[in-house]
This record gives structure tokens, sequence and C-alpha cells, in this order.
């Protein structure tokens, strides 16, 4: 086995790691989004967020979640692809595949202690953000790398071979 794919746990057995944690005294950041198509935006993110506390952990959009968001033509990566990228990265500690278009159930579950999203969301419309934030957590917003994105990717992509893209 691949010893990151470790990294990649249940919905379930998230809870356990999270009180685990806490129980050591460390700091647990969550951060979640589709990450279809990584690219320097996401890993400089991704940094960013790991260094705002002990544990990073990630709540990946599953295939059905991206449809809802994204539209019937995403993923461009299924999920059990993506789950592997991701979990590759050393500043990821823990991969988490979650259904629903939005991880409130998930950052009720984990209760992390800091909340991160991109800078273009504001934080009123953060969710999970009241639930950090009620248990003493914080949030926190960070900018994201311009000009890149994994739909602009797309775009570019189906321009090289004349093809219109979402």
């Amino acid at each position: 086995m691949i010893p990151f794919v470790k990294k990649i746990v249940t919905f379930s057995d998230i809870a356990v790691i999270a009180e685990r944690l806490r129980g050591e005294g460390k700091t647990i950041v969550f951060t979640n989004g589709c990450f279809d198509l990584v690219h320097a935006g996401h890993v400089t993110y991704l940094s960013a967020a790991a260094e705002l506390g002990d544990v990073l952990v990630l709540g990946l959009n599953s295939d059905v979640s991206v449809k809802t968001i994204k539209g019937e033509k995403r993923p461009v990566i299924n999920q059990d692809q993506r789950a592997i990228v991701v979990a590759a990265l050393q500043m990821v500690d823990y991969v988490v595949l979650f259904d629903a278009p939005d991880p409130l159930t998930l950052i009720e579950r984990i209760c992390p202690d800091v909340l991160v999203k991109g800078a273009d969301w504001a934080e009123h419309a953060i969710v999970g953000a009241d639930v950090v934030k009620a248990r003493g957590g914080r949030v926190a917003r960070i900018d994201l790398a311009p000009g890149i994105s994994t739909t602009t990717i797309i775009q570019r992509i189906g321009a090289l071979y004349g093809r219109e893209t979402p």
C-alpha cells in the first residue's frame, strides 16, 4: 500500500481521530473543496491553511457533491484519484470525502479549532463558521493565487482544441 493512502479516512473515523488529536492538545484546522485539477493555487492555499495549526483535515467533495455544485461535466478526475493526489501533499494530514453540497455535517463532526476558506468567501457566508466560533474556534480566510483556477484551466484546454467548456 502507498504510505500516504492511510491519510484517507472515513466519515466515521474522523470523529474518533479528531477527539484523539484534541486530547493530545493539537490544533485542528479544517478546509474543504473539490480539488479537481490540483494546481499551484491549491498547493499554496493548503500550505497557508496548514500553518494555522498542528493538523490539517481536508474535506473533499465526492463526485456526487461536485456534480451538484459544478454541473454534470464535473469532476474531471474521480474522487478516489483526487483523494490520492491531495493525500500525497505533505501539508495535508487527513482527507475525508463527503457527499453533501456543503461540509456542515463534517465540520460538526470534527469540531475544528480553525475553519479555513478562500478570501473570496465573506465570513458570514462560510458554512460552519457559526459552529466553529460558538465552540471558541476561529475562521481564517486565505488569499487565493490570482489568475488560476480549475475552471480557468479547463477553459484554456478547451480553447486549445476549439471546444466550448463550462
